[in-house]
């Protein structure tokens, strides 16, 4: 059962699925009939040479783009059809880490973490301080409540906005580029939270990044975006080995020709 009362899917049900998605903005065609599935409980990595449209998937995702043709169906809803009020209401059961963690200036830690929980339920404030202490704690982030964004560090402004997407336990959060900016020390800090958090809550991810191979030990499916396309939808072993020329190209590039996941730095 979740805070607001629902229930989460079956095990065997989809999350999220596009059906021949396209996309184009103005002349320029962007996404050319993509397919892709997300399994409940599932940490899908979507990869791809900048500019190829990664985060116009995941806005499609979230409701924030329409298709031009095709359907985005999430939680069970074809959200290409459904009303401003009905996406709201699906959109309660997202988290969202944005690239810059998107955090209020002029609001401390303890509160940019509670707003969503102020603005969506009716729970006391012993009630909401309990909650948004947990998940600090979860974050490495005690003791940081009074705090205010520009006193954090990048990693911490990251784990900040990890603790708000996570505040009201959702079944999807969205990952986009969440460790840009951030250096390798830092950035294995946010991957171990990741782990430690998807562990605990159970939730299903999806990632946007351009940190391969690192991204991968957190992957049980990679999907290569390339050439307006998704390429393959692997888990990351298999990705790495995979025979198709885009997929093999994009490995030589990014990892290298020979690569093994066991020489890979151990994340805490």
């Amino acid at each position: 059962m979740k805070l607001d009362g629902s229930l989460y899917l079956s095990s065997e049900e989809i999350v999220i699925e596009f059906q021949g998605v396209e996309k184009s903005f103005g002349e320029q065609l962007v996404l050319d009939g993509i397919d892709l599935t997300v399994m409940k409980g599932e940490t899908l990595v979507i990869v791809g040479a900048s500019g190829q449209g990664k985060s116009v998937i995941l806005k499609h995702m979230l409701g924030l783009m329409s298709p031009d043709g095709g359907k985005v169906n999430v939680l069970g809803k074809d959200i290409t059809k459904i009303g401003r009020r009905e996406l709201t209401e699906v959109r309660k059961r997202f988290g969202v880490l944005f690239q810059n963690a998107a955090l209020l200036d002029s609001m401390s830690v303890f509160d940019n973490v509670a707003l969503p929980v102020r603005e969506r339920t009716d729970y006391t404030e012993g009630e909401i301080a309990k909650l948004v202490m947990d998940r600090l704690e979860m974050v490495d982030l005690e003791g940081a409540g009074d705090k205010y964004p520009a006193q954090l560090s990048g990693g911490m402004r990251k784990r900040a906005g990890l603790a708000r997407a996570l505040v009201l336990d959702p079944e999807v959060v969205f990952f986009d580029e969440p460790t840009t900016g951030l250096d390798v020390h830092k950035s294995n800090e946010i991957y171990r939270l990741f782990r430690k958090t998807r562990d605990r809550l159970g939730y299903t991810a999806v990632i946007v990044s351009h940190d391969a191979p690192k991204i991968f030990k957190l992957a049980d499916k990679v999907a290569l975006l390339a050439e307006k396309k998704i390429q393959v939808l692997l888990p990351p072993e298999k990705f790495q080995l995979c025979d198709n020329p885009t997929v093999r190209s994009f490995v030589l590039a990014t990892m290298g020709p020979v690569y093994d996941s066991a020489r890979e730095e151990v994340m805490a």
